[in-house]
């Protein structure tokens, strides 16, 4: 056999087999199939059953329980300003001053009117006691004309005096007659202008008290203990009855307002169970509140509930909730904000669960259950209130079950994980 020959032949044998091999690892590639992944991994937590007590929040806005505008009762330049804008001021101390020249002269005017109008009295019971000496004087000589006239006239019959004389004495009786009735008629009118008199003393008095109290109103007082604000007038500005000086707040307690929806309020009054309103006022435990100041903490003391407003707004479906808050110290003011929380409701045998193994999906909540086989079940369930980093569970789910709190993009409908069983962060 040639060279050429030889070396074809063998060419051939390696070619035989690498063919061989080739097919022989094809075959075993094909059999093998891809490479298994291990299960994810992933953290699950229990779900727990207790005693829950279920607390409301709402926003709130504060306010002063009494909110007194100081205004001035008379008109007149502002000459005075008597307290410390933002400060604690008491109830009858002075805030501002008025100018009280013009006033005071109509005080002295207003005295003289009184004296005046005094000494027309005395002048008018003056002319009545002249009055009564006259009457007295008439009366006399009526009684004289009298006698005069029972004596002589059977004398008169008897002609032992002239005709004449007992008419002389006729005529002389009823000028008595005549002058006693005038002169009291003198006495009425004398006792009438003495009455005139006294009711203008009386004018004059109400006109001087008037004046004084006018007066005194140059002197523009607080009308309650509080904390008065910015004044919003000036020394030297001309103010009238209806010019605002300053706002005066009672703060301590502070009312907090808050609105509620009509289905908590008729859930929080009773009204669910029993068809009874009132128990929003009266249950101790709705009486606890706590308040939640804007930057988080949560104010010291405890607040109760006031009343709830004659009316639900009908444009937001709420009603006003009024509460007080103890504030010594006066911290806090009226227009600030916060949050009010509420213990509402007590669930006994509550299901929790961490509200980061929650997911919501087009407004239905969901969660990864994983069975006993560690296979994963998405399962829909109902959410009650939050409990702090937990969301109360209504249905959808059973105690003890697992639910995949952390690793939820690994936990797949169906399939399997290796689970890890953490400690729900309450």
């Amino acid at each position: 056999m040639s060279r050429i020959a030889r070396t074809r032949v063998s060419l051939g044998v390696v070619l035989t087999l690498c063919v061989l091999i080739l097919g022989s690892c094809g075959v075993k590639q094909a059999t093998a199939g891809p490479a298994a992944f291990p299960p994810a991994a992933v953290d699950v937590t229990p779900v727990a059953e207790e005693n829950v007590q279920i607390h409301s929040e709402w926003v709130a806005t504060l306010d002063g329980s009494v909110n007194a505008q100081i205004q001035p009762q008379v008109t007149g330049y502002v000459v005075q300003q008597n307290y410390q804008e933002g400060s604690f001021v008491r109830k009858g101390q002075v805030l501002f001053g008025i100018d009280p020249r013009p006033l005071q002269a109509i005080v002295d005017q207003a005295k003289a009117q009184v004296a005046q109008a005094e000494s027309q009295v005395a002048q008018a019971e003056s002319q009545v006691v002249q009055a009564e000496s006259q009457v007295a004087q008439t009366t006399a000589q009526l009684g004289k004309a009298q006698l005069d006239v029972k004596r002589d006239t059977p004398l008169a019959k008897a002609r032992a005096i002239a005709q004449g004389q007992i008419e002389t004495e006729i005529q002389a009786l009823a000028a008595a007659e005549a002058a006693v009735k005038a002169s009291q008629a003198n006495v009425a009118t004398s006792r009438a202008g003495v009455k005139t008199a006294l009711a203008a003393v009386g004018a004059a008095k109400a006109n001087l008290a008037q004046a004084e109290l006018n007066l005194q109103f140059t002197q523009v007082r607080s009308l309650v203990d509080g904390v008065a604000g910015i004044a919003q007038t000036q020394i030297g500005n001309l103010v009238k009855t209806d010019t605002v000086l300053t706002t005066v707040s009672q703060v301590d307690p502070v009312r907090v307002y808050f609105p509620i929806s009509e289905k908590e309020y008729l859930n929080l009054a009773g009204m669910k169970n029993s068809g009874e309103v009132g128990n929003l006022l009266n249950n101790p435990k709705a009486q606890a509140l706590e308040l939640i100041l804007t930057n988080g903490q949560t104010y010291a003391h405890k607040g109760r509930i006031l009343f709830a407003d004659r009316q639900v707004d009908p444009q937001t479906g709420t009603i006003r909730i009024a509460a007080a808050f103890p504030n010594p110290g006066n911290v806090l003011r009226p227009g600030q904000f916060g949050r009010i929380r509420a213990l509402t409701s007590e669930k006994s045998a509550a299901l929790l669960i961490p509200q980061r193994a929650v997911t919501e999906l087009q407004g239905k909540y969901q969660v990864a259950v994983v069975a006993a086989d560690n296979k994963v079940q998405l399962r829909t369930v109902t959410l009650g209130p939050a409990m702090q980093s937990r969301y109360v569970v209504t249905s959808g789910l059973k105690a003890g079950e697992r639910v995949v709190v952390e690793g939820l993009a690994k936990a797949m409908d169906g399939s399997t994980v290796a689970p890890t069983t953490v400690k729900a962060q309450e």
